[in-house]
C-alpha cells in the first residue's frame, strides 16, 4: 500500500497547496464568494459537476448498482437531469441577478422580508450536506489507513475547511477542477473498464445476475418519481448549486457549462450502476451494498491505481464537502447574520471592503468546525440527507419557481409557503418517518396550495418591484454595488 499512500498523500497536500495559492486572489466579497463571476466554460462545467457528483453519487451510485442492478442509476441520473433544467431554463437568468444568495433573489423578486426564514430553511439544507459529506471520510480513510471513524472525519473535515477558509471560492473552483480529473480518470478511465473485465464482461454478468438486474425500471417507478422530486428539484433551488451560477462569466457559459455537466452526470450515473452490477458479480454477498466501492477497489484494483482511485472517491466527497460549507457559510453569514444585526446585503459586491473577506473568512471556519462535530456526532448519512432535501424541497421550490415563473406571486404567498411547506415536511416525517415518500410528496403539494391561495388573497406585488426585477433578469441594470 506504500504506493497508494503515497498518491493520497501527495493529493491531500495538493489541496492545501491549491488552497493557499487562491488566498492571494480572494481580495474582495466578489472574489471570495463568486470567484469574481469569470469562470469560463471549460472551469464551470467541471466545477459544477464536481459538487453535484460527491461520496453519495460514487460511493452510494454503485451500492445501488450492487443492489438494484442498472436501474440503480437512477439517483444519480435524477441529479443529472435537475442539473440540465437548471442549465437550459433558469441558470441564465439566475446568473444576471448579480447575487449571492438565493434569498437575495426573493427579497429582489418579492419586495419584502421572507429572505431571513428562507435563509434558516437553506442554511440547515446547507449544513446537512456538508455534515453527510463529511461523514464520508469515515469510510474512505478506514479503507486507505484503518483509523477510526473520528479521526477520519477529522482528518478529512479539516483538510476541506483549511483550503476552503484561505482561499473561498477560488480554491474551491481550483480544487474542484483538479477532482473533477482525478474522478474522471479514476471511475470512467479506470474503474468501470477494470471491474466489467473482472466481471467476465456482460456476457458474463448477465449470466451470472438475475433479469430485473438488466430492467432500466427495476427499482421501481415510486422510487423514480420521488428521486425527480428530491434531486432533480433539489438541482434547481439549492444555494451550492446556484452559487456555483453565480461564478459563471456570462450567460453562455452558464448555459452551456450547465449542459456539458449536466450531461456528464448522466454518463457517470450510468458507470455507476455498471460498477456495482460488477461488484455483485464478483461479491454476491456483501453485508453492506455501500462496501461495494471499497471492496472492488481494494481486492481488485493494481497498486498505485487502487490509490488514484481512492483519490476519485476522496474528491468526490471533498468536492461537494467544499461546496456545502461555503454556501452554508454564505448564507450563515449574509442571509441570517448581516439582517439580524440590521445590515442588509444587497446583491451585487464590488469593490467591497477587505473585512468582508475576513468576516466570510471566519464563518466558513466556524461552519467548518460545527460540521466536523456534528459529523462525528451522527451516523446515519442517509437520514441526515433526507432531511436536508426534504426540507428544502418542502419548502422553498413553491416560491422559488414560483417568483421565477408566476408574476402574481407575492410576498405573502411566498413566505406562508416556505413556513407551511417546511413544517409540514417536518411533522410527517415525525409521523411517517423520516425516510418515508409521504412527507415531501404532502409537504410539497401544501406549500404550493398556500402560495397560490396567500398569493391570489393579498394585494399584488409592487409595480416598481416587479419592474426592477425584470430589468435585473434581463441583465439591464447592475447590482447596487455595480458587479
Amino acid at each position: 500500500m506504500a504506493v497508494d499512500y503515497a498518491v493520497i498523500v501527495v493529493y491531500l497536500a495538493g489541496m492545501l497547496a491549491v488552497g493557499w495559492w487562491g488566498m492571494r486572489r480572494a481580495r474582495s466579497k466578489s472574489e471570495f464568494l463568486v470567484a469574481g463571476r469569470r469562470l469560463g466554460p471549460w472551469m464551470y462545467s467541471g466545477t459544477m459537476a464536481a459538487i453535484v457528483l460527491g461520496g453519495a453519487s460514487t460511493i452510494g451510485g454503485v451500492g445501488l448498482g450492487y443492489q438494484y442492478g442498472l436501474s440503480g442509476a437512477w439517483m444519480v441520473f435524477t441529479i443529472g437531469l435537475g442539473l440540465l433544467a437548471l442549465s437550459v431554463f433558469f441558470s441564465a437568468r439566475i446568473a444576471r441577478l448579480k447575487v449571492y444568495t438565493v434569498s437575495e433573489m426573493l427579497d429582489l423578486r418579492y419586495g419584502g422580508r421572507a429572505g431571513i426564514i428562507s435563509g434558516v430553511v437553506m442554511w440547515a439544507y446547507t449544513l446537512m450536506l456538508a455534515v453527510t459529506s463529511t461523514i464520508a471520510y469515515a469510510t474512505i480513510f478506514d479503507v486507505l489507513f484503518d483509523v477510526n471513524r473520528t479521526v477520519a472525519i477529522v482528518l478529512g473535515g479539516a483538510i476541506v475547511v483549511a483550503y476552503s477558509t484561505l482561499g473561498g471560492m477560488w480554491s474551491i473552483t481550483l480544487t474542484d477542477m483538479v477532482q473533477f480529473v482525478v474522478k474522471t480518470i479514476g471511475v470512467l478511465l479506470l474503474l468501470l473498464p477494470i471491474a466489467v473485465v473482472k466481471a467476465g464482461g456482460f456476457s458474463e454478468m448477465k449470466a451470472q445476475l438475475p433479469t430485473e438486474y438488466f430492467d432500466p425500471l427495476g427499482i421501481g417507478g415510486e422510487t423514480i418519481f420521488t428521486y425527480v422530486l428530491i434531486y432533480t428539484f433539489g438541482m434547481l433551488i439549492g444555494q451550492d448549486i446556484w452559487q456555483r451560477v453565480f461564478t459563471a462569466r456570462s450567460d453562455r457559459t452558464a448555459r452551456w457549462g450547465g449542459t456539458v455537466a449536466g450531461t456528464y452526470c448522466l454518463v457517470y450515473a450510468i458507470a455507476g450502476a455498471v460498477i456495482g452490477t460488477a461488484a455483485k458479480v464478483m461479491y454476491p454477498n456483501l453485508a453492506s451494498a455501500d462496501a461495494a466501492f471499497a471492496t472492488i477497489v481494494k481486492d481488485e484494483l493494481p497498486v498505485g491505481v487502487r490509490g488514484l482511485v481512492l483519490a476519485a472517491a476522496l474528491a468526490a466527497v471533498m468536492s461537494t464537502s467544499s461546496g456545502a460549507l461555503i454556501a452554508c457559510a454564505t448564507v450563515a453569514n449574509n442571509d441570517i447574520w448581516s439582517r439580524l444585526r440590521g445590515a442588509v446585503v444587497s446583491g451585487g459586491g464590488g469593490g467591497e471592503p477587505h473585512d468582508e473577506v475576513k468576516g466570510n473568512r471566519a464563518f466558513i471556519l466556524i461552519m467548518g468546525i460545527a460540521v466536523i462535530l456534528i459529523a462525528i456526532a451522527l451516523n446515519d448519512v442517509v437520514e441526515a440527507l433526507t432531511v436536508a432535501y426534504n426540507l428544502l424541497v418542502g419548502g422553498l421550490l413553491v416560491p422559488i419557481l414560483g417568483g421565477l415563473l408566476w408574476r402574481r406571486g407575492t410576498a405573502a404567498g411566498a413566505l406562508a409557503a416556505v413556513c407551511v411547506g417546511g413544517v409540514a415536511v417536518i411533522g410527517l416525517m415525525a409521523y411517517y418517518g423520516i425516510l418515508a415518500n409521504q412527507p415531501i410528496y404532502y409537504g410539497l403539494l401544501s406549500s404550493l396550495a398556500v402560495y397560490v391561495v396567500v398569493s391570489l388573497a393579498t394585494p399584488p406585488t409592487d409595480a416598481a418591484v416587479l419592474a426592477a426585477w425584470r430589468e435585473r433578469l434581463a441583465g439591464r441594470e447592475s447590482s447596487p454595488s455595480g458587479v
